[in-house]
């Protein structure tokens, strides 16, 4: 009677009819292991795999994160930062190298141009038109200092022509036997000081007139003309690089520094016309404005200064409020904005 061998649980391995492995043990295993985990180790999913008695690995535990009763594997790699932003000290180098080789360009072309080695762009009809008006703000700047001269002596005249008319008014109260002779020449004094007074006004209207004329828009025009100078200079100084290079040999290495310095060159081009053409409407425009003005105060310069040497009070009135002048009267403030409301 043969004897049966006693059998060993781990190489008992269930047949379906199929012929197939039964591994509803396994999995029923697998279920039962996971009901038995305390709930504190709910963070991650325990899965416990066996293989065939054949294999050569006897189990696998696998872990990952619990999310919704699934498994999600967590892929890792290089991380890469991409710094968008620049840093702001190589930008103020990079600007100062710019400025610095642009100085250096414009102040050789200066002194080539001095010295007489360089050539220079000219266009001869706004030259002439900018030397005529920086020779017409000189000539403008000496009249506003003669009147202005002019009326400071006025007010110191037309002070004492005060002070002689109250000394005369003054003593023809107490010299009886020439009040007559006081009183007139009082009276003659104060009307030459109200007269002074008008006149004055106009002169100090005219004076403003020119101020304004003179140190805002000729001053204006001109602080254009230095830009459109200076973008000569800047185009000047391109054009002879340009050309420097233009001569030379055409390589691999010369072809890429003609090309930036075609892009340089049009650029400053570009500029020098744009000031050009700024100038010269600014030049047409100051020439109509000049006329205008300097009609107005030189006809009121000459009615006033004539009417009050013919004694034509009347007369230097009128032309003063034809020009819409109004005096301070001496010794009255300015009404405060309360009063004028």
């Amino acid at each position: 009677m043969a004897q049966e061998s006693p059998k060993n649980s781990a190489a008992e391995i269930p047949v379906t009819s199929n012929g197939e492995v039964d591994d509803s043990h396994e999995h029923g295993f697998n279920r039962d292991l996971k009901c038995s985990l305390p709930a504190g180790l709910g963070l991650s999913e325990t899965q416990i795999t066996s293989h065939g008695f054949d294999s050569t690995k006897e189990g696998v535990i696998e872990a990952g994160a619990f999310q919704g009763g699934q498994r999600t594997q967590t892929k890792s790699g290089p991380v890469i930062l991409a710094d968008e932003t620049k840093n702001p000290a190589m930008e103020k180098l990079e600007l100062v190298r710019k400025w610095s080789l642009n100085t250096y360009k414009c102040t050789r072309q200066i002194i080539s141009e001095k010295l007489g080695r360089g050539s220079r762009t000219v266009d001869l009809e706004l030259e002439a038109q900018i030397d005529i008006l920086r020779d017409n703000k000189k000539k403008y700047e000496n009249i506003l200092k003669l009147a202005q001269t002019l009326s400071t002596q006025l007010f110191q005249m037309v002070h004492t022509q005060r002070q002689l008319g109250d000394a005369f008014a003054d003593l023809s109260l107490k010299s009886l036997e020439l009040h007559e002779e006081f009183g007139y020449n009082a009276d003659t004094q104060k009307l030459l000081a109200k007269n002074g007074e008008t006149l004055l006004g106009a002169i100090n209207f005219f004076i403003a007139s020119v101020n304004t004329l003179v140190n805002k828009t000729i001053e204006d025009t001109l602080m254009t003309v230095k830009q459109y100078e200076s973008a000569r200079i800047e185009y000047d100084a391109y054009r002879t690089d340009l050309e420097e290079l233009n001569l030379g040999p055409r390589d691999a290495n010369t072809l890429p520094k003609i090309e930036q310095s075609q892009h340089l060159f049009q650029a400053h081009k570009e500029k020098y016309d744009k000031m050009r053409n700024d100038v010269s409407v600014k030049l047409k425009f100051l020439e109509e404005n000049k006329v205008k003005v300097l009609h107005n105060q030189l006809v009121l310069f000459h009615n006033a200064i004539a009417a009050y040497f013919a004694g034509n009070q009347k007369q230097l009135e009128q032309t003063l409020k034809q020009f819409h002048i109004k005096l301070k009267t001496p010794g009255v403030d300015a009404p405060s904005w309360l009063e004028e409301q």
